[in-house]
């Protein structure tokens, strides 16, 4: 897969979302306005919540600001290290319909209002996500040969010095959702 490229992330629920958004002003990353993201994901064929993820094929449907993107993601070393691909597409409902017709299913509906920054090469994205809470993710596009563990590691230290209360996760956001619903 020549030029082919994975996006590495780390997540962490956010204890004090204040405090976060004031230690990234800090660092110069100034936050767009919030936006709100309608997701839904899907699994491939055999796959169910419980099974490892690696190696496996997910879809996502995004609507956002009434423009829909299409995205396959596939795990390599862990959950939040994948080669992603995705492109803007017309019809969500179309898409869907294709989507299924290949057999993926549709697993959850995420629900979030982001706010975005780059800094220095870093995607950073604080999430408040309905059912879930708030989150940070940090991301970087890394080629598809660059060890995703040795990426998360830096990416960790960087928020670590942020110098406010995080909790890493390594689950995604719809393992989240999922969870968080089945105790509701």
């Amino acid at each position: 897969m020549t030029g082919a490229a994975q996006e590495i992330e780390v997540k962490y629920r956010v204890g004090d979302l204040d405090a976060l958004v004031s230690a990234l002003a800090a660092r110069g990353a100034a936050l767009s306005p919030p936006v709100r993201q309608d997701d839904q994901a899907y699994a491939q064929p055999g796959w169910d919540y419980g099974q490892p993820k690696i190696g496996i094929v997910f879809a996502r449907l995004r609507t956002q600001d009434g423009r829909h993107l299409f995205t396959v993601k596939k795990p390599l070393a862990n959950e939040q290290a994948c080669l992603e691909h995705e492109t803007p597409i017309a019809d969500r409902e179309q898409m869907h319909e294709a989507i299924t017709t290949m057999a993926f299913r549709p697993t959850v509906r995420i629900m979030k209002t982001r706010r975005t920054a780059v800094l220095g090469g870093l995607h950073i994205c604080v999430d408040e996500v309905e059912h879930a809470g708030a989150f940070m993710e940090i991301e970087r596009t890394v080629s598809a040969q660059e060890p995703g563990a040795a990426v998360q590691a830096e990416l960790d230290a960087w928020a670590r010095s942020l110098g406010v209360e995080l909790e890493r996760t390594s689950d995604t956001y719809d393992s989240l959702v999922r969870s968080a619903l089945a105790t509701v």
